[in-house]
C-alpha cells in the first residue's frame, strides 16, 4: 500500500512589499517543488488559525513582520500549542521568533555578537562610537531603526529598544541551515546594498562561528539564517539570528545548490512527520 501523502498549509504573504526582494517569487518556486512530495495550499498569515486544522502541518515561510498581524500570530501560536500541531519552523526558537531579547542575552553570555544594551546605565559597556544603532526590541525588517548620536541613544534607551555601536563593517554574510545542517552562504559585498548577494565559500572558522548560534537556539526542525558582519578586526559578529521566516535568497543560487536546498527541506519535513 502506498503511504498517504501528507498535507501542508504554507503560510506566506505574497503581496508583502519587501525592499530589494520578491517574496512571492521565492514562495512560488518553493511550493512548486514541495508539491512533488506533499499536498499543499497557500494562505495569508491572518488566515492560518481558520485553516490549519485541515492540514497535517503548517509551514511558515515568507509571512512578513509579525508586527503587522500580531494578534493573529499570537492566536496561531496558542492554537498550535493547544492541538500539538506540527509547525515548521517549530515554535521553540529563542531568537527573532521571540523578539530581540536574545541579542542582550548573547552579549551577556559573551557570544561574538554586536554588543547590545537596552538601558542608559549600561551604555558604558559598549565600545566607544560616534554613532549608535537604535532599534525596537519587537522590530523586524529594519522597521523603526535609527542611527543616532550617543546623547540621543541615552535618551532613547528606556528598555523598549536595543542600542548598539554603529560598526564600520567590511561586508555582511549570511549562513543558511536546514535543521542543524549547513546548506549555503551568501555574501553582500557592498554594505549599502544588503540584498545584492553572491555565493560565499565559508572557511572552517566561519562555519564554527555560525554553528554556535544554531546549537544555542536548539531548533530541531526548520530553516535558520545566521546574519553576520565582518568587523574591522577581521572577526565575524552576529547581526541577527532569523528563526521564524528567514528569506532564503534562492535566486542568488545556481541550479545545483538550489536543488540541494529543496532536497534538504523535503527531507527535513519528512523527518518531522516520521518523528511525530
Amino acid at each position: 500500500m502506498p503511504t498517504a501523502r501528507r498535507s501542508l498549509l504554507y503560510v506566506t504573504d505574497l503581496a508583502y512589499p519587501a525592499r530589494g526582494r520578491r517574496y512571492c517569487d521565492e514562495d512560488i518556486q518553493l511550493t512548486a517543488a514541495l508539491r512533488e512530495d506533499f499536498d499543499l495550499a497557500l494562505c495569508h498569515p491572518r488566515d492560518t488559525v481558520a485553516l490549519m486544522d485541515g492540514f497535517d502541518a503548517v509551514v511558515v515561510r515568507n509571512s512578513g513582520p509579525v508586527l503587522a498581524y500580531q494578534e493573529d500570530y499570537d492566536a496561531f501560536r496558542r492554537r498550535a500549542a493547544e492541538r500539538g500541531a506540527l509547525v515548521y519552523n517549530e515554535l521553540t526558537g529563542r531568537a527573532d521568533m521571540a523578539g530581540k531579547q536574545y541579542l542582550l542575552d548573547l552579549t551577556a553570555e559573551g557570544f561574538p555578537v554586536i554588543p547590545t544594551v537596552d538601558r542608559p546605565e549600561d551604555l558604558p559597556r559598549l565600545p566607544d562610537a560616534e554613532r549608535y544603532v537604535v532599534k525596537p526590541k519587537l522590530g523586524a525588517d529594519s522597521i523603526g531603526l535609527e542611527i543616532v548620536s550617543g546623547d540621543r541613544a541615552r535618551e532613547l534607551a528606556d528598555g523598549s529598544v536595543l542600542v548598539q555601536p554603529c560598526v564600520d563593517f567590511a561586508y555582511e554574510v549570511s549562513f543558511y541551515f536546514v535543521d542543524h545542517h549547513f546548506q549555503y552562504a551568501l555574501n553582500a559585498p557592498h554594505p549599502d546594498r544588503r540584498w545584492e548577494l553572491r555565493p560565499y565559500e565559508p572557511t572552517g572558522a566561519d562555519l564554527e562561528f555560525a554553528r554556535r548560534f544554531i546549537d544555542w537556539n536548539g531548533i530541531g526542525h526548520g530553516i535558520q539564517r545566521v546574519d553576520a558582519c565582518r568587523a574591522p578586526g577581521g572577526e565575524l559578529l552576529l547581526v541577527e539570528l532569523e528563526d521564524l521566516n528567514p528569506y532564503l535568497s534562492l535566486d542568488a543560487l545556481d541550479a545545483p545548490r538550489k536543488d540541494a536546498f529543496v532536497t534538504a527541506m523535503k527531507a527535513s519535513l519528512h523527518g518531522m512527520f516520521s518523528r511525530a
